[in-house]
């Protein structure tokens, strides 16, 4: 069947995410020291991480929503240090100014390019990538996001529910993404077709059951693909 659209992720597709993801941390111990630094002192950043984790674990209810885990690990933070009220918005800010300070891989926006000039994307995402600071909003067609929705990749409703935002069937919809479980598998239990972006070159895991439909190394080659499937007009 012809492809019609696609969905996209965004974290370690279109850029590598764990720089982003250092400097924001760095950003937000870089201001605890300076504006609360008994709190800087006893959550230096490996134990900031390490309590996020511990909340992630505790509250399963928010697998989908990264945003109010990092929210609830600095009110967490501040109140183990007698301080009732933590600054959150300030502290988000910060951190969410950083995390989008992304750096695309250079394939990554002359692809998006060559495939929104003739096929409508939808961003897929579990994180907190926020596209119109990231400069490259225009590109989508429709943008979703875990927090949103209620629930998060792997789960084969938020794939549905692209579908459903683009009034397709998911086996016109060709999903692209980095992650072996959360993206291919999480498609192809929604009936999506499937393409992995495998900037390493790492076998397929046999574990995860069928491999993708394609195996590519960047998004060029994406493009290049999507050209030679389309009709000739």
């Amino acid at each position: 069947m012809q492809i019609r659209a696609l969905t996209l992720d965004l974290d370690d597709t279109l850029w590598p995410v764990l720089p982003a993801l250092e400097r924001a941390d760095q950003a937000v111990d870089a201001w605890l020291r300076q504006h609360h630094p008994e709190v800087a002192r006893a959550w230096p950043i490996t134990a900031m991480r390490d309590l996020r984790a511990q909340i992630a674990a505790e509250r399963v209810d928010l697998a989908h929503d990264f945003t109010t885990q990092r929210q609830l690990t600095m009110r967490h933070a501040f109140a183990a240090c007698g301080i009732a009220t933590a600054p959150i918005d300030v502290l988000w800010e910060i951190y969410f100014a950083a995390r989008n300070s992304v750096e695309l891989y250079p394939d990554s926006l002359p692809a998006l390019q060559r495939i929104t000039a003739r096929w409508p994307v939808v961003s897929l995402t579990n994180g907190n990538a926020d596209l119109q600071r990231i400069g490259i909003h225009a590109h989508f067609a429709h943008q979703i996001c875990s927090r949103d929705t209620g629930m998060a990749k792997p789960d084969p409703r938020i794939f549905l529910a692209a579908a459903e935002l683009l009034g397709l069937a998911p086996t016109e919809i060709l999903h692209v993404g980095d992650d072996p479980d959360m993206d291919m598998v999480g498609a192809r239990d929604a009936g999506l077709r499937t393409a992995w972006i495998n900037r390493r070159g790492e076998p397929w895991p046999t574990a995860l059951g069928t491999a993708p439909e394609l195996d590519l190394p960047d998004m060029g080659v994406l493009a290049d693909w999507l050209d030679a499937q389309a009709p000739v007009a």
